[in-house]
Formats: structure tokens, C-alpha cells, sequence
């Protein structure tokens, strides 16, 4: 019990709205995003792997939209050309591809999924995944039923999550291990008008 208690776990040094949303993470096992499309999931995304590739290398596995005008827009939008060098876009890579990519020397410390459900994950895939590579952090995205993950396989992996992050009207509502909890709006001018006259939650 001594010894584990004096483990000497270190959180990110996350600042601003970052720690206010989500603590002092490590950056290892699952995170999970979801939401109801045109309400910022991606764009969310993109701000944390941003974010994040301060703390180590990104990538970013586009599933739904591949290397898009869309994508690019969105890349583009949040300056992206200013972690050059600290994030790479795959275009539809699958998990045994992706396997083997993590499996390399330097490979990428946080893997961003986009989406569960054009992955195709199973849950079994999913818990090799975590088990195989426990020094890496995986941030999976998901499709929305109502205010759920859409699936059998995303509520298992929200059911698991360090952070739980529902994304509704540009703003992020994260449910975190870590401290934190406060929410983060992705874009005011949107966010402002969706929730203008809104009830709170």
C-alpha cells in the first residue's frame, strides 16, 4: 500500500479552460466525444489534438470524411499549420493497419478516432487496443443516440472512459476522472446562438 501510494503519477499541466474541463489527465487508455451532427464534434476534436500535440505526437484517423475539403476547412479554421510536425492526418486507416503503425518505434503517444462507428470496432479490437499499448492515450469519437453514444460497442467504451465529453450546440460538457468538469465552448458565436433562450441543463 506504501509503495503505491507514493507512485509518483503526474498529470498533464493543462491551463485555462483545459484544466478547468478536464483536470490533469494522463495520457493513456480511452476518451470518448459524441454528439448529434453540425453540433461541433469534429471541430472539438480538432481543438484538442491541437491542444494535446503539446504534450506528445497526434494522430488523427479520419474515418467518416477521409483527407476532405470538409476536413481541411475545419484543420484550417484552427490554424493546424501550428503543429506541423506534431500531428498527421490518416485517411481512413483501419485497425490492423493502425496496429501495426503503433506497433513502430515513435509512433504517435495519442491516437484520435473519427468515428467508432465507420471504424468498425468490436469491443474485443478495442481492449487489444488499450491493452496493447497502455503508454498511449485513445480519443474515440461516436455517433449520438439522443444523448448516448449510438451503439453497443460506443457504450461500452463510455462505460470505460477516463473522460466522457457530450458535445451539444458548440459546446463540450466532459465528465472527467481527473478533476475538471466545467464546460468548454468550441465556437462562442455559434454556441451563443444555439443556447440563447435555452434551458440550462
Amino acid at each position: 500500500m506504501s509503495n503505491f501510494l507514493n507512485m509518483g503519477f503526474k498529470g498533464l499541466p493543462l491551463q485555462d479552460e483545459w484544466k478547468a474541463a478536464f483536470g490533469c489527465p494522463h495520457l493513456t487508455g480511452a476518451w470518448i466525444i459524441w454528439g448529434s451532427p453540425g453540433n461541433g464534434k469534429t471541430r472539438f476534436a480538432v481543438q484538442l489534438g491541437k491542444h494535446l500535440s503539446s504534450f506528445g505526437r497526434v494522430a488523427y484517423n479520419s474515418l467518416e470524411e477521409g483527407r476532405s475539403l470538409s476536413l481541411q476547412s475545419a484543420f484550417k479554421s484552427e490554424n493546424m499549420q501550428e503543429c506541423s510536425g506534431r500531428m498527421i492526418i490518416l485517411d481512413k486507416v483501419r485497425m490492423p493497419e493502425l496496429m501495426e503503425m503503433l506497433d513502430k518505434r515513435r509512433s504517435p503517444d495519442i491516437v484520435i478516432i473519427d468515428s467508432i462507428q465507420y471504424m468498425g470496432l468490436t469491443y474485443a479490437q478495442y481492449t487489444r487496443m488499450i491493452e496493447r499499448h497502455r503508454n498511449k492515450l485513445f480519443i474515440l469519437i461516436s455517433h449520438a443516440d439522443g444523448k448516448r453514444p449510438e451503439g453497443r460497442i460506443a457504450k461500452s467504451i463510455h462505460f470505460d472512459a477516463f473522460i466522457k465529453v457530450w458535445v451539444e450546440g458548440f459546446r463540450a460538457f466532459p465528465v472527467s476522472r481527473y478533476g475538471g468538469g466545467a464546460p468548454y465552448t468550441i465556437w462562442p458565436e455559434g454556441s451563443e446562438k444555439y443556447w440563447k433562450g435555452a434551458k440550462p441543463l
